[in-house]
C-alpha cells in the first residue's frame, strides 16, 4: 500500500505586493507625522482670531477680564511686521499677564481694572484714585502707579489711547466750564505724565475726553457714577489708521 504524503500547512493567504504596500503607508504615515512636528501654530493670531469672532457676536462687550489668566511667558512677547519699520503688534495676553501681576503685588486691583478687548489691554483707573476731585491733578498713589505701568509696557506696545470719562453730573465750580473740559484734560494729564515721567515715546499717544458720552453703567446711583469716572488706557494691538 502506497504511503499517503503529508499535506502541506496552508501558507499566507494576502498577495505578496500587500508588503511593500503596506511599508510604503507607513513610511507616509511617519513623514506626515514628521511634518506636523516639526510646524508651529501662531498662538497670537489664532487668538486675535477668536477674540474678533466673539466680539462680533457680541460676547466679549466691555472686555474679557484676565484675572485668572496663566503666565503665557512661553510665547513670544513681541512681533514685528514683516516690511513695517518698528511696527509691532503686541501679545495681548502677555501685557495683561504683566499688569495684573503688579497691580495684585500692590494690590491695586479695586481701583485700577485690565481687561482685553478688540482694540488691545485696556487699564481702567478709577478718578478717585488718579485725580483730586473735580481737577485734572495727579494724586501721589496715581503717579506711582502711572509710572509703573508705563515702564512695564512702553516698549512692548505700539500705541496707547488715553481716554477721559465721567459721569453725567453737572459739574458746579471750578476752571472747567463742563464734563468736556474735564474729561479731556485728565486724558491730556496721563498721557503728559507718561511721556515725561513714563518715558513714553510721544508719537505712540494721544489723549481724547469723551466727557460722559461712553457710561459703563448707567449714572442712576452714587456707586454708579463713580464707576463712569475713570481714565481708561488702551494699549492698542496694532497703530491706529490715520
Amino acid at each position: 500500500m502506497a504511503r499517503q504524503k503529508k499535506p502541506e500547512e496552508p501558507g499566507l493567504s494576502a498577495p505578496f505586493y500587500m508588503g511593500t504596500y503596506g511599508d510604503m503607508v507607513t513610511l507616509i504615515l511617519c513623514f506626515f507625522i514628521l511634518l506636523f512636528a516639526m510646524s508651529s501654530i501662531d498662538a497670537q493670531k489664532f487668538q486675535k482670531a477668536l477674540l474678533s469672532l466673539r466680539g462680533s457676536l457680541g460676547i466679549l462687550k466691555g472686555g474679557v477680564t484676565t484675572e485668572e489668566s496663566t503666565d503665557p511667558n512661553k510665547s513670544g512677547e513681541v512681533g514685528t511686521s514683516p516690511g513695517a519699520s518698528e511696527r509691532v503688534e503686541i501679545d495681548t495676553r502677555h501685557v495683561a499677564y504683566t499688569l495684573n501681576s503688579f497691580l495684585r503685588s500692590e494690590n491695586l486691583t479695586r481701583d485700577i481694572q485690565v481687561s482685553i478687548n478688540q482694540r488691545g489691554v485696556a487699564v481702567s483707573i478709577s478718578d478717585q484714585f488718579m485725580f483730586f476731585p473735580g481737577s485734572a491733578e495727579l494724586r501721589p498713589e496715581g503717579r506711582r502707579a502711572l509710572y509703573k505701568i508705563s515702564e512695564l509696557v512702553r516698549d512692548r506696545v505700539p500705541f496707547a489711547a488715553v481716554e477721559g470719562h465721567t459721569d453725567s453730573g453737572v459739574l458746579r465750580g471750578g476752571i472747567y466750564r463742563n464734563n468736556w473740559g474735564l474729561s479731556a484734560m485728565r486724558a491730556a494729564a496721563v498721557a503728559s505724565y507718561m511721556e515725561d515721567e513714563g518715558g513714553f515715546d510721544p508719537v505712540k499717544l494721544q489723549a481724547t475726553g469723551f466727557s460722559s458720552a461712553q457710561p459703563i453703567v448707567p449714572n442712576d446711583t452714587s456707586e454708579h457714577r463713580a464707576l463712569n469716572r475713570r481714565v481708561e488706557i488702551v494699549f492698542l494691538s496694532q497703530y491706529p489708521k490715520r
